[in-house]
């Protein structure tokens, strides 16, 4: 790394976080971009986002403890900044809108989950046989 330089640099394909691991940070993509997958039994490995510089991953961990919900990839050179818990909060503290930002940037992604199951046709078996019995 550059003196000077923030963060940590990842090189293609390169994993940052991992699913089922632990950790405290959350994550701002500060260059580059990075996918988001999630591994399932059912459905194997599935890529359910793509993020970019000024996008923020691993936030759950913060205010959760508990395994990471899925594995963070780098999608050619990226440079990330790991944020601490302690250092968020003094941060929110000195600038209050930035919890609001996250939050709803936190929403956005519920409603964009929230679209994409409904759109999965594998629900639709589900609803018929209550429909049926």
């Amino acid at each position: 790394m550059a003196q000077g330089e923030l963060g940590q640099a990842y090189k293609d394909g390169e994993i940052i976080v991992t699913q089922g691991s632990r950790g405290r940070e959350m994550y701002v993509i500060l260059s580059g971009s990075a996918q988001v997958e999630i591994e399932t039994d059912s459905a194997g490995r599935s890529v359910i986002a793509t993020i970019a510089e000024g996008d923020f991953f691993g936030e759950m961990a913060v205010f959760q403890d508990r395994p990471r919900s899925a594995t963070v990839r780098a999608l050619g050179p990226t440079r990330v900044l790991a944020i601490d818990p302690q250092s968020l909060l003094r941060r929110i503290a000195q600038q209050p809108t930035l919890a609001l930002r996250m939050l709803e940037r936190m929403a956005q992604r519920v409603r964009d989950l929230n679209e994409a199951a409904a759109r999965c046709t594998c629900g639709a078996g589900w609803r018929g046989a209550v429909d049926e019995g």
